[in-house]
């Protein structure tokens, strides 16, 4: 039977008035279990490390077994280990490891996400194939590909192309505005070689726009890629002369950083990481972390600031009572 509003006037108890809400499928906001509301932001994910070299030799063997015409691309996703998670390596962004074989191709596609990689490992004439140019990969390049941009990867050299992809779907999943399309032709024809292309950061004009920029703390330079390079991601990288370290205090920011060069140890939130070239370290909002090089070391921060400054949320997480 249907509730009514003389129910409701006839309640004789605040039982028969929870009993009412719930056959209204309505929830009372006075006595809630867990508060909508909270003081300071939820740790619901975790600091983390993902290792370069065990995600090399799982792609080594995946290459084995799951070809590019049988999976949309052959990649690994660096899922945060937080219980229950199986996709976010933080909560705005996803990270992967990726591999194209020599000689192999992956479609084209598009998707309302935006996406970038840093090329690790490759070979001669491996591309990334983005809105119909052919944008060279090389070790240390980071790509883009913005929302709604076409885009595929041809290695038409014999080594194997491998990178790091980074995405903002847990953001769009969110949100919901997830659209994906396959390319009519299959792999999108590409014939223009785009070295200069605006997507494309070249890990040498990385290397040397450090080397001219002022230290913001002794021994540790830093640049922006892009301004910001995609809506929704900033990039930054990070030079740290050997012995050199920095620190960062709590904020709203959800960040993952990946060594492009380099080795040394992080501390986040409590949690203390070794780390080198390639691998991928999660920090979630409201993490401190420090960061220690123990030799000349180049760090890549993939972080969700565009989005939280054009939302008026970023700021500092105060400590913890």
């Amino acid at each position: 039977m249907a509730v009514t509003a003389q129910a409701f006037k006839d309640a004789a108890s605040m039982q028969d008035l929870y009993d009412l809400l719930a056959r209204c499928g309505i929830e009372n906001g006075w006595n809630k279990p867990e508060p909508s509301l909270y003081a300071l932001p939820k740790k619901e994910l975790g600091p983390a490390h993902f290792s370069w070299v065990l995600g090399r030799a799982a792609l080594d063997a995946a290459g084995r077994f799951v070809n590019t015409e049988h999976a949309e691309r052959r990649n690994l996703i660096l899922a945060n280990p937080a219980p229950g998670n199986k996709y976010p390596t933080v909560k705005t962004l996803v990270a992967a490891y990726q591999m194209v074989k020599g000689g192999e191709v992956a479609r084209s596609h598009r998707h309302t996400a935006n996406a970038l990689r840093l090329v690790l490992d490759t070979g001669e004439r491996a591309y990334t194939i983005v809105e119909g140019k052919k944008i060279p990969m090389e070790p240390g390049d980071v790509l883009l590909t913005p929302n709604w941009y076409w885009h595929g990867h041809s290695n038409e050299g014999p080594s194997n192309a491998y990178w790091m992809d980074f995405l903002d779907v847990p953001t769009v999943h969110m949100l919901g505005p997830m659209f994906f399309e396959h390319h009519p032709d299959d792999v999108e024809s590409a014939n223009e070689v785009a070295t200069q292309s605006p997507c494309r950061f070249p890990w040498a004009e990385t290397v040397a726009r450090l080397a001219e920029s002022p230290e913001v703390n002794p021994g540790q330079r830093e640049i922006e890629l892009g301004s910001p390079a995609l809506a929704t991601m900033a990039l930054h990288v990070t030079r740290l002369d050997a012995g050199a370290s920095f620190s960062v205090e709590p904020s709203t920011l959800n960040c993952i950083y990946a060594p492009m060069q380099g080795a040394g140890e992080a501390a986040i939130d409590g949690q203390t990481f070794g780390w080198s070239r390639g691998d991928a370290l999660a920090v979630p909002s409201s993490s401190p972390h420090t960061w220690t090089a123990h030799e000349e070391s180049y760090l890549l921060r993939v972080s969700d600031k565009p989005l939280l400054e054009r939302l008026d949320w970023l700021r500092p997480v105060p400590a913890r009572p």
